[in-house]
């Protein structure tokens, strides 16, 4: 289809609340992210109209269209195969996926893709989409139909069952292995013994360290709340307690559940594979 169709949560203000109640965060919510997201569902519709995955190079570039979706996938975050537009390295989900990551670095501005990915392997794609856009972006598309595809009067699937799966599938459990972490970040110490709770100083600043580990690994805020919670859950059951300066205590946690993630990002990934 020549069309494209975006979040349903972003079409009225009580969904994105909604959306932000039950999963913590609103991808799309802001004009940018709104815009990366309309980038990249416009090179859908591009590759669709004009069915590009047909021609040769489009195919020793990207892969076959025809490959089926998963719906788990395992990205290699230090690939430089692909380029990075939407987070957790969407482009390497599926060909058709790819194409559209590179269609969205390539109409945000040919600058800045040039510069960015230049002695990438990724940067023949952007060459190739900038070829293919000066033939064809004048050419009238080859499908113009405007059929409307899963209207929303056939979908009888209710918003708890919808984030009910969701949370299924972003809910994930790290390694339990992170006690001698906490403990070298806080406290057993008895002169320490009237201090904060170091489980009460992570439930009162979690939403902030979320937000901070979030931006940096582009994990979902709603898995990083599981892994948070499993970490208070050891604070409490060590009893430990804050030895140090908040500020340092909190930039310095937020770095160890960083390298927590990507760790697991690396080396196993979720359920060994990332939620499509």
């Amino acid at each position: 289809m020549p069309g494209f169709a975006i979040p349903f949560y972003l079409a009225h203000p009580r969904l994105r609340r909604l959306e932000r109640d039950q999963f913590l965060d609103v991808e799309g919510a802001s004009r940018a992210e709104c815009m990366r997201i309309m980038r990249h569902e416009a090179g859908h519709a591009f590759q669709h109209a004009y069915q590009l995955q047909r021609r040769r190079r489009w195919r020793e570039l990207f892969g076959k269209s025809s490959t089926r979706y998963p719906e788990y996938y395992r990205p290699n975050p230090a690939s430089k195969k692909y380029v990075q537009h939407l987070r957790l390295w969407y482009a390497q989900s599926h060909p058709d996926e790819d194409f559209a990551e590179t269609f969205a670095v390539w109409l945000k501005s040919p600058s800045d893709w040039r510069r960015k990915y230049r002695g990438w392997p990724a940067l023949k794609k952007l060459e190739y989409v900038d070829e293919l856009m000066a033939e064809v972006g004048w050419r009238k598309p080859v499908i113009t139909s405007r059929r409307v595809i899963e209207p929303v009067r056939s979908i009888d699937k209710t918003l708890a069952e919808h984030y009910a799966d969701r949370r299924r599938k972003y809910t994930v459990k790290f390694p339990n292995t992170y006690d001698a972490d906490l403990r070298r970040l806080f406290s057993e110490e008895p002169r320490h013994r009237h201090n904060e709770a170091a489980a009460s100083f992570l439930r009162r600043n979690k939403a902030e360290i979320r937000r901070l580990v979030s931006r940096w690994t582009g994990e979902y805020q709603y898995t990083l709340e599981v892994v948070l919670n499993d970490m208070i859950g050891r604070c409490r059951d060590l009893r430990l307690r804050v030895g140090s300066p908040e500020r340092e205590l909190l930039m310095n946690f937020s770095v160890l559940l960083t390298v927590k993630t990507m760790h697991f990002l690396y080396s196993q990934g979720r359920r060994d594979w990332i939620a499509l």
